[in-house]
C-alpha cells in the first residue's frame, strides 16, 4: 500500500467514526465500509494500528472502534530519573507534568493516553497516565556491569532512572565496562526492573570512537546505506548527459563560485553576481538533486527516513550516499552540473524587483573558502587578491549587496542571534586537542544573506501560486514567556514593548542592538532565544517570526535536507506545466507527513550534535583539571552558577562551593545572593574558576572559585 493510500484511509476512518450513526464498528465492519478486499486486510490492520498509536481512535473491550474520549489526550512520555515525567503533546505549548504516583508503568518515549488532573505543579498542568498505547524505546544504549549470576545495563540516557536487568545467558559475553545495545524484552513494573538482552557490543568504554558510536546508537542514527539504496546510487552517472542538459537554461558562461568551509565536500550552492547601474543581478544556483533522486525510489525513501544529514564532531552521517552528495550532486569546480537557479534583480535598497526560477546547467569557476574570501575583503591580503584577481570585483560587489540585504532585514525587524559556533579539533584517535569559537565573518555573512533572499523569493512565488508546498515557519513567542522575559529585563534597565496578544520581532531586535558590547549581551540573548518557539516545517505559510518575514522556505540545501529536495520536485513540475489536479491532490496528501517527519528528524540531529559536542568538551577539560580560567557567568539556578569560558566550554559551580556565605537563588532577579553578606553573583559577570572535576557520562564539568578569587 502506498503512503498516499495509507494516509487517505486513516483520514476516511476518522471521518467515518465521527458519524455517530455508524459507531461503534468492529474491524470487519470498518473494512466493509472502506471496501477493503480480503487480501488487503493485513495492510488495513496496519492503518488501524497507526490510528491507535496516534490516539486518533480507541478500541473498546469488545473490540469495537470508536472515536477517542475527549477527556483523554495522546502524547509521548518523557521520563525523569527521579520517577516523575512529562508528556509532550503535539500542538500543545506546555508539556504535562506526571507525578511519580501517576506514571502507571509508562517507560521513556512511550506513546500514552493521559487524563488531565485538576491540580498544577507551579504553572504546569498535571496529568495521569491512563494507558500505554505503544512502547517507543525498543533498544537502550548503556554500560554493562557484571554481577555473580546476571548483569545489568546502566543507560547512557540520564532520563531513564532504572537499570536494565540482563540474564547471564542473554549477555552475549559482555564484561564490565562494555558499551552495549540492550533490546528490551520487558518494561518492568513497580516491583521489577526492565529486562533485556544484549544485541550488540560496541566496545569498551575507553576504546577510541566508542563514545561517539554510543551516541549514534542512542539516537538511532542510521549509518550504512542498504544494498538496494547503494545499487541505485551506483547506477547514477558521474557526468551530466546531453539528454539532461536539454531544455535547460545554459549558465555555464556566467562567472560563479562556491564559498564554503575548507573541509566541506557536499557543495550544494553556488553564487553569481553582476551589476548594471544601480541594479544587482544575483544568481543563487542550487544542485538539482531531484534529477537523480526520483520520487518513491529506494534513495528517496531512505532520504525521507533520515530527513537530514547529521554533523557530528568526528563524522558526517549523510542523508544521501557519497556517490551523490560528493559526486554528481556536488557543484565541483570546472565541471558541468545541473541546478535550479533563482535569478534575482535587486535594487539599491535591497528590494527584489524581478526574478526568474529556472532549471539550469552551470559550471563553477572557482571553489572558494570562507577564509580566502575573508582575506580578500577584510584583510586585503595581497597574495590572495593576486591569486583570485579576476574574481575580486565580484566579491566586492557581493559584500555591498549582502550589506544592503542585511540592512533591509534589520529595518523590518529580523532578529540576528550572533552566537559563536564551536570548532572542536580531534587527533587521529578522536581525542579533542583544541576547542575554539568559530566566528562568522564577511564571507559567511555573504552566503547567509544570499541564501536567505533566495529562500524568501521562492517561498513567496509559490505561496501566490496557491499550490501545495513545504514552508519553514517560526511562530510568534508565547505571550506568557515574553511577559516573564520583560520582567527580568527590567532588572537590567531594559524595556520591551509587549502586550497580552503579541510582540513584534523588531522589539527583540532593538533589545539586542541596545545590549551589543555589554557584559550581559550573551546572557540576555540566550534567555531571549529560550523564550521563543522552535522553527519547523509546515504546509501552511504562517510566517517566520525570527526573520520578520511572511514567506520563507528551505530551498538551498537539497543534498542535506529533505524539505529542500521535496520542494525542488514541486518547483520542477510547476516549471514544466505538469502539476495536474491529480498531482496537486497527491502533494496535498503527502506533504503534511513530510513536514512532520522532517521537523522530527531535524530535532533528533540537533540533539545528537549537541551531545557529541558536550561529550568532547567534557573529555577536553579532563586534561585541565586543577587549572584556572577566566569566564563569564552564563546561567544561575537554585543549585549553582554556570560559567562559560572563552572557548565555549560551560561548567557549573555548585551552590555549596560558593565561598564566604550561605547563598540562595533570587528568582526575581536571576541572582545568587549571600544570606549574611549580601554578596551577589550576577549574569554576565566575569569570574575566575578552577576546574574541579569532569563526569564524562553526564557530560558535566564542575568548577569552583579559586582561593585568590575568594580573598578578593
Amino acid at each position: 500500500m502506498s503512503q498516499e493510500l495509507f494516509e487517505k484511509r486513516k483520514k476516511l476512518i476518522c471521518e467515518l467514526l465521527e458519524d455517530e450513526m455508524y459507531v461503534p464498528l468492529k474491524e470487519k465492519e470498518l473494512a466493509a465500509f472502506m471496501q477493503v478486499a480480503k487480501e488487503d486486510r493485513e495492510e488495513f490492520r496496519k492503518v488501524l494500528d497507526a490510528l491507535l498509536r496516534e490516539g486518533k481512535v480507541q478500541v473498546t473491550a469488545k473490540g469495537k472502534y470508536i472515536k477517542p474520549d475527549e477527556r483523554l489526550l495522546t502524547g509521548t512520555f518523557i521520563s525523569n530519573a527521579k520517577g516523575f515525567g512529562f508528556v509532550e503533546i503535539e500542538g500543545r505549548e506546555e508539556d504535562l507534568y506526571v507525578p511519580e504516583t501517576m506514571v502507571n508503568n509508562a517507560f521513556h518515549l512511550d506513546r500514552v493516553q493521559v487524563e488531565l488532573l485538576p491540580g498544577k505543579r507551579g504553572k504546569r498542568q498535571e496529568a495521569v497516565v491512563r494507558k500505554v498505547l505503544e512502547h517507543g524505546a525498543r533498544q537502550i544504549v548503556g554500560t554493562y556491569e557484571q554481577s555473580a549470576s546476571f548483569g545489568f545495563v546502566i543507560p547512557d540516557n540520564g532520563k531513564i532512572g532504572t537499570d536494565i536487568f540482563v540474564p547471564k545467558e542473554r549477555s552475549k559475553g559482555a564484561v564490565d565496562g562494555h558499551k552495549v545495545v540492550v533490546e528490551l524484552t520487558s518494561y518492568g513494573d513497580e516491583r521489577h526492573n526492565p529486562e533485556g538482552k544484549i544485541v550488540e557490543i560496541l566496545g569498551h568504554i575507553n576504546d577510541p570512537g566508542v563514545d561517539i558510536l554510543s551516541i549514534i546508537r542512542g539516537y538511532d542514527l542510521p549509518e550504512a546505506f542498504g544494498e538496494k539504496v547503494m545499487n541505485q546510487a551506483e547506477r547514477i552517472p558521474d557526468t551530466v548527459s546531453d539528454a539532461d542538459r536539454a531544455g535547460r537554461t545554459d549558465l555555464r558562461d556566467v562567472q560563479m563560485v562556491t564559498i564554503d568551509g575548507e573541509d566541506a565536500k557536499d557543495l550544494d550552492d553556488a553564487v553569481s553576481l553582476s551589476k548594471e547601474g544601480e541594479l544587482y543581478h544575483l544568481g543563487v544556483h542550487i544542485a538539482d538533486v531531484s534529477n537523480y533522486v526520483q520520487e518513491n525510489s529506494a534513495l528517496d525513501w531512505e532520504a525521507l527516513e533520515r530527513g537530514t544529514s547529521v554533523y557530528l564532531v568526528d563524522r558526517v552521517i549523510p542523508m544521501l550516499p557519497h556517490k551523490l552528495s560528493n559526486g554528481i550532486c556536488s557543484l565541483n569546480q570546472g565541471v558541468d552540473r545541473l541546478a535550479l537557479s533563482c535569478l534575482m534583480t535587486i535594487d539599491s535598497r535591497g528590494n527584489v524587483t524581478d526574478y526568474q526560477i529556472v532549471e539550469s546547467v552551470i559550471r563553477v569557476d572557482r571553489r572558494m573558502s570562507y577564509t580566502s574570501v575573508k582575506k580578500i575583503l577584510e584583510d586585503h591580503d595581497e597574495q590572495e587578491c593576486r591569486e583570485y584577481e579576476a574574481l575580486v570585483p565580484m566579491f566586492e560587489q557581493m559584500a555591498e549587496l549582502a550589506a544592503l540585504l542585511r540592512e533591509k532585514r534589520h529595518k523590518r525587524g529580523s532578529i540576528d542571534f550572533d552566537f559563536p559556533e564551536t570548532k572542536i579539533l580531534l587527533d587521529s584517535e578522536g581525542h579533542p586537542v583544541d576547542i575554539r569559537p568559530y566566528e562568522r565573518n564577511v564571507a559567511t555573512k555573504i552566503i547567509e544573506d544570499f541564501m536567505l533572499i533566495a529562500n524568501e523569493t521562492v517561498a513567496q512565488h509559490f505561496f501566490w501560486l496557491e499550490i501545495p508546498f513545504v514552508y519553514r515557519t517560526h511562530d510568534n513567542p508565547d505571550p506568557e514567556k515574553i511577559m516573564k522575559l520583560s520582567t527580568f529585563l527590567h532588572n537590567f534597565g531594559y524595556y520591551i514593548k509587549t502586550s497580552r496578544e503579541e510582540i513584534h520581532p523588531k522589539e527583540i531586535q532593538k533589545l539586542l542592538d541596545k545590549m551589543e558590547g555589554t557584559p550581559e549581551e550573551m546572557l540576555i540573548s540566550r534567555l531571549t532565544l529560550r523564550s521563543m518557539k522552535q522553527a519547523k516545517y509546515t504546509v501552511e505559510c504562517s510566517g517566520h517570526f525570527g526573520l520578520a518575514c511572511q514567506y520563507y522556505c528551505h530551498f538551498t540545501s537539497p543534498i542535506r535536507r529533505y524539505p529542500d529536495l521535496q520542494i525542488h520536485r514541486i518547483i520542477k513540475e510547476q516549471l514544466r506545466g505538469r502539476l495536474s489536479d491529480k498531482r496537486l491532490e497527491h502533494y496535498q496528501e503527502k506533504l503534511p507527513a513530510v513536514a512532520e517527519r522532517s521537523s522530527k528528524m531535524e530535532r533528533r540531529a540537533e540533539e545528537a550534535e549537541r551531545e557529541t559536542d558536550k561529550l568532547k568538551k567534557a573529555e577536553y577539560m579532563e586534561g585541565h583539571i586543577g587549572e584556572i580560567f577566566e569566564g563569564v557567568i552564563s546561567g544561575i539556578t537554585s543549585w549553582g552558577v554556570y560559567v562559560e569560558l572563552p572557548n565555549t566550554v560551560e561548567g557549573m559551580i555548585h551552590v555549596s562551593k560558593l565561598p564566604g556565605d550561605y547563598f540562595y537563588y533570587d528568582e526575581s532577579t536571576y541572582e545568587m545572593v549571600g544570606q549574611d553578606t549580601g554578596m551577589k553573583y550576577r549574569l554576565g559577570e566575569s569570574l575566575k574558576v578552577c576546574v574541579d572535576g569532569v563526569e564524562r557520562m553526564t557530560r558535566s564539568i564542575d568548577f569552583s572559585i579559586p582561593f585568590e578569587e575568594d580573598e578578593t
